[in-house]
């Protein structure tokens, strides 16, 4: 009997190990006006897990839906992290900023109220629908478990990733993108804007452009290789760049990177990854 009880005991045990708190589902909806002309402001986003995906659209306010997980072992971690999550939302005449604001903040330049030496036992995932003016400028970043994506929004695009990808259809103005783990995917609706670049780690970079692409694109991969299928592109040779030396001596270093001229080379395009291709893809009609 005794050795039945202590079975039944063990076996309640392992069942209590073995059960997981479920976690929390919130949805967020939230709806901004705009202070100025959408192409007068910035949205930035800073999330720190989870997706971020922006689609432009005809209207004139910003359209956020966010999709809150909270996950824990402990229903008693979940519930914490339920009372101790706020979402920070800034609005000025030219920005408007949302981010976490409790129990961390995600902002970038905000390390005061971080609180990050508090141990917490459960983990916040935000995933991020937002419908924008077509026009609007956009800065994203987030950090895990989530892509970046920004279809259809013609201002200028700023995106920061760390383990994930980013993926952008349809951009009109000056890009700057860049994540370390993940890949990049990028087509234009048209040319792009002089100063544009592109960058990943570990990851391929695909890039579509209309057929009457004028730019001088620099490319640099230390484990990959380029392709293009424009048939007018021009690889210009490698040159030398002169270092002033010591008496008559001068040095000369070689430029590693690659310059492809497509057109007349009006836009400077910069790509780079370390590990991974770059594509360079003429708009198929």
């Amino acid at each position: 009997m005794k050795k039945l009880m202590f079975l039944l005991v063990t076996g309640a045990l392992i069942s209590c190990a073995q059960t997981k708190a479920q976690p929390a589902k919130e949805d967020i909806k939230k709806e901004i006006s705009l202070a100025s002309s959408a192409k007068d402001v910035t949205l930035e986003v800073y999330n720190l897990l989870g997706s971020v995906k922006v689609e432009g659209y005809s209207g004139s306010k910003i359209l956020v839906e966010i999709e809150k997980t909270i996950s824990g072992k402990r229903q008693s971690d979940i519930e914490l992290g339920l009372k101790e999550f706020e979402l920070g939302i800034d609005e000025s005449t030219n920005k408007v900023v949302i981010y976490t604001q409790a129990p961390y903040d995600t902002r970038p330049a905000e390390k005061k109220n971080n609180n990050n030496n508090l141990k917490r036992d459960y983990s916040i995932k935000l995933d991020y629908v937002i419908k924008v003016p077509h026009d609007l400028n956009l800065k994203l970043s987030t950090i895990n478990d989530g892509e970046l994506t920004a279809n259809n929004v013609y201002g200028e695009l700023k995106i920061n990733n760390i383990n994930g990808g980013i993926k952008v259809q349809k951009a009109k103005n000056l890009v700057d993108l860049h994540t370390i783990n993940g890949g990049i995917d990028i087509s234009y609706a048209s040319a792009p804007h002089d100063g544009s670049s592109y960058y990943t780690l570990n990851g391929t970079i695909n890039a579509t452009y209309p057929s009457n692409l004028s730019a001088d694109l620099k490319l640099q991969s230390m484990n990959g290789s380029f392709y293009t299928d424009f048939p007018e592109a021009e690889v210009i040779p490698q040159t030398v760049v002169k270092k002033t030396g010591s008496g008559s001596v001068n040095t000369y270093k070689l430029n590693q990177n690659t310059h492809l001229k497509i057109g007349s080379g009006d836009s400077k395009l910069i790509f780079e990854t370390l590990n991974g291709d770059i594509y360079i893809k003429k708009e198929s009609k």
